[in-house]
């Protein structure tokens, strides 16, 4: 009954739309964050149930819809879900409350503006990973980012002014370079019964266009999602942002937006320039081989632990970005199961970031140290996620990194061998994060005790067992993307 009124995508949208809306008007505290955690628990639920529907042959009308919109243009209000949708809208609702969670502790000026803005972020990412409309899918990418950007500017640190500035001009330049692409591939289509042509994804997919037009739109459109990622060169707003915002904000950017530039570069430039693809695997590819190795080094070099971890996720990102372009099965199922992987992961450690520094005072690791005397149990947590950030067999980051540099390696054997300096260096500054902070002679900063609450020890608890689960068995991801895997690599003749 459901796909005959409703669907899982409008649900996933406008739920927190309108929560976010009304939490502008709770201006208590405590009832504020109270109504967010609300708003992402249901969330949650709805897409939980709703990967009991994946099966588009059978439920096809409770994962897709389409209403008249700018019909005289092209334009439909279309979204739906498939395997890949399915997951990332799942990440974005289970980070969400993890995040609440996690932070319930923080308290914030105007928190009605704050949580607002949080939960129009999360409406946000939902429609960047359901709209299957080129013009939708624009609008839902803008809407993501500017939530984020006042959260940044209002509630972030001493230079968030200028690393929220620096953010903004990148996006902003990024995003028009897309709005122009979007708009020539607009005029390439074909006529619909009420206009000329169409923003539909599926006229996309169809349009007519040469190897030279494909060549410079390529650009338009990868440099717009190479910077939400962020692949080098395109990356140095990314540490600056990080640093500056406040801990929700930077879970957010973290863990679930820069997975909107992975995915858009699946879901819009794979299919919609494949020979411009063909053409320019390489050059992407070792760009982001070599980002992976200087973000690897400059995070090796790092004293601020919030610089160290926005350093690595440069470096996961760029083995993400390196295995979509090999165009093979072995990478393009890496890549569909380590966006899951990394977006929980990162967001744990931010959280254990976010507990240090709000107990302690300071994030230098030179300043840290023998916190593990204190406070056992958060270093139990600790050690667990960093080795799960450095991919060790049985967590749940090893599979998607093993078959990342498998699809890597069928592809360039050289590429594969560089992008494993990426892995030692990664165990270097991780393993040396660790020993800093927890262990070794502690001081009058870091004697401190119970730095974990409840509600942080459940949120902790569940990824570590998320950790292992999927680390395990990773079966489910698999079988959920797989046919995603199928469409975008048979647009390839290779």
């Amino acid at each position: 009954m459901l796909g005959k009124y409703i669907t899982f995508p409008e649900l996933l949208l406008w739920f927190p739309i309108i929560t976010g809306l009304l939490a502008f008007f709770i201006k208590d505290q405590k009832k504020v964050k109270a109504w967010a955690l609300f708003s992402s628990l249901i969330t949650l639920v709805i897409s939980v149930v709703s990967l009991c529907y994946t099966d588009n042959t059978k439920y096809f009308s409770y994962n897709y819809v389409s209403y008249i919109w700018l019909q005289y243009l092209g334009s439909s209000f279309a979204v739906g879900l498939d395997g890949m949708g399915h997951m990332l809208t799942f990440l974005t609702a289970v980070s969400f409350p993890i995040i609440f969670a996690a932070t319930y502790k923080n308290d914030y000026k105007n928190p009605n503006a704050f949580f607002g803005l949080m939960l129009l972020s999360q409406a946000g990412l939902m429609g960047v990973f359901v709209a299957i409309d080129a013009l939708i899918f624009y609008f839902f990418w803008e809407l993501a980012l500017i939530p984020v950007y006042f959260l940044c500017s209002r509630w972030g640190g001493e230079r968030r002014i200028a690393a929220t500035w620096k953010f903004f001009i990148y996006t902003f330049v990024s995003s028009l370079l897309m709005l122009v692409g979007i708009i020539y591939v607009y005029l390439q289509t074909g006529p619909t019964q009420f206009s000329d042509h169409s923003f539909s994804i599926a006229a996309f997919y169809k349009a007519n266009i040469s190897l030279s037009d494909q060549t410079w739109l390529f650009w338009l459109f990868f440099i717009a999602f190479a910077v939400k990622m962020p692949v080098f060169p395109f990356h140095t707003w990314q540490p600056d942002t990080y640093e500056q915002s406040p801990a929700p904000a930077t879970m957010v950017l973290s863990g679930i937006m820069v997975k909107m530039g992975v995915f858009a570069v699946i879901r819009w430039v794979l299919p919609v320039f494949p020979e411009a693809v063909l053409k320019f695997d390489n050059i992407v590819i070792g760009l982001a081989v070599a980002g992976m190795i200087y973000a690897s080094c400059i995070a090796m070099v790092q004293n601020d632990l919030k610089r160290l971890v926005a350093y690595s996720s440069i470096a996961h990102i760029g083995l993400m970005c390196a295995a979509i372009f090999t165009i093979n099965s072995t990478g393009m199922h890496g890549v569909m199961i380590q966006m899951l992987n990394h977006g929980i992961n990162i967001i744990a450690l931010w959280i254990v970031v976010d507990i240090v520094e709000k107990h302690t005072g300071v994030r230098k690791l030179s300043e840290l140290g023998g916190l593990a005397l204190h406070t056992p149990l958060l270093a139990i947590f600790f050690v667990i996620i960093a080795l799960a950030n450095i991919a060790l067999p049985l967590t749940n980051a090893f599979v998607g990194e093993f078959a990342m540099f498998s699809g890597l390696y069928e592809y360039n054997p050289w590429f594969a061998a560089l992008a494993g300096i990426s892995i030692i260096l990664a165990a270097v500054y991780t393993l040396n994060m660790v020993q800093k902070i927890f262990y070794g002679q502690d001081n009058i900063l870091t004697k401190v005790v119970s730095l974990v609450t409840k509600k942080q020890k459940i949120v902790l608890t569940l990824i570590v067992l998320f950790i292992f689960v999927l680390g395990v068995y990773p079966k489910p991801v698999f079988d959920l993307t797989k046919d995603t895997v199928t469409t975008i690599l048979s647009r390839f003749d290779k």
